[in-house]
C-alpha cells in the first residue's frame, strides 16, 4: 500500500486512514456496513486514498465530507457517490472560499517529505457534483447506521457523525487535540459554542477526530465546551479576540 498513508483497524468494520507525514495529520475513516461503505473525508489529495479503500473493501463506497475544506476533500474526485451538507454545496461549484494559490501555500507551509508522484503545479481543489444531507439524516450502510449532526462553527456546513450502534462520534474539526480554528470569515464562534453544547448531550463511547492523535478521551467534548463557555462568559467569544491555550487544545478566534 502507498506508504503516504497509515492504516489502523479500529474494529473489524472500521479503519482510520491517516496522513502522518503532513503537518495537518488528517484522519479519514472508512466504515463498513453489510451493504455499503462510508468514507468520512478523503484527505489532502497528496496521494490517492481510493487505492487504499479499494484494497480494504469491495463494497460500494460513499464519501462524505465533515466540511468542504481543502484538507478534507482532496480525493473526492476519485469517487462517484459524494455527499456534503447543503450549506456547503456551492463551495464545490465555483464558490470555494480560498483561492487555489492560498491553498497551495497552506499545503507546503511546513517541511514535508511528499511522495514522488506529487506535483504542486497540478494540485487542485476538487469541484464537482454532490448530493446533500441535512441534520438528523440517517445513512444506512446495512446493519450499521450513521446519524448526521449539523455542527456549524468551524464552517457553515460542518458535520459530525454518530455511529449509532457503536456510540462513536466522528468529530471532524470541531474537537481534537491541537489548535481549534474559528478565526476565518466563514467561521462563527457562537455557532461553534452551540454545536459543542449539543454534542455534550450525546452518549459517546469513543471520540474520533479529523486531525492528529485518535487517542482522545470522550471527556474532551466536555472540556472543549467548558472552554468556549468560559470565553463566552468573559466576553471574548468573538473574532479577533486572540488565542487561548488549554491543557490539550488551543482556540484561535
Amino acid at each position: 500500500m502507498e506508504d503516504w498513508f497509515q492504516i489502523q483497524m479500529l474494529d473489524a468494520a472500521t479503519y482510520v486512514i491517516s496522513e502522518p507525514r503532513h503537518y495537518e495529520e488528517t484522519n479519514c475513516y472508512l466504515l463498513l456496513g453489510e451493504q455499503r461503505a462510508l468514507l468520512i473525508d478523503s484527505g489532502l489529495g497528496i496521494a490517492d486514498i481510493r487505492r487504499i479503500t479499494d484494497q480494504l473493501t469491495a463494497l460500494p463506497i460513499t464519501v462524505i465530507a465533515t466540511h468542504v475544506h481543502w484538507d478534507h476533500i482532496g480525493c473526492h474526485g476519485s469517487y462517484f457517490d459524494v455527499l456534503v451538507h447543503e450549506q456547503e454545496k456551492l463551495w464545490l461549484n465555483g464558490e470555494f472560499p480560498l483561492p487555489l494559490a492560498v491553498v497551495k501555500q497552506q499545503l507546503i507551509k511546513e517541511p514535508c517529505s511528499f511522495p514522488e508522484k506529487f506535483h504542486l503545479d497540478t494540485y487542485t481543489v476538487w469541484q464537482g457534483n454532490a448530493g446533500i444531507v441535512r441534520d438528523g439524516d440517517i445513512l444506512d450502510l446495512g446493519e450499521r447506521h450513521i446519524k448526521v449532526l449539523h455542527t456549524p462553527g468551524h464552517s457553515p456546513g460542518h458535520m459530525c457523525f454518530l455511529d449509532v450502534e457503536r456510540e462513536w462520534l466522528y468529530s471532524g474539526d470541531l474537537i481534537y487535540k491541537g489548535m481549534l480554528y474559528c478565526n476565518y470569515p466563514s467561521t462563527d464562534p457562537q455557532a461553534y459554542l452551540h454545536s459543542l453544547q449539543s454534542l455534550r448531550e450525546l452518549c459517546v463511547r469513543r471520540l474520533l477526530p479529523a486531525h492528529h492523535t485518535i487517542e482522545v478521551d470522550t471527556s474532551l467534548i466536555w472540556k472543549t465546551a467548558l472552554a468556549w463557555e468560559e470565553l463566552q462568559g468573559k466576553g471574548l467569544l468573538m473574532h479577533g479576540s486572540g488565542e487561548f491555550r488549554y491543557e490539550s487544545f488551543s482556540i484561535r478566534l
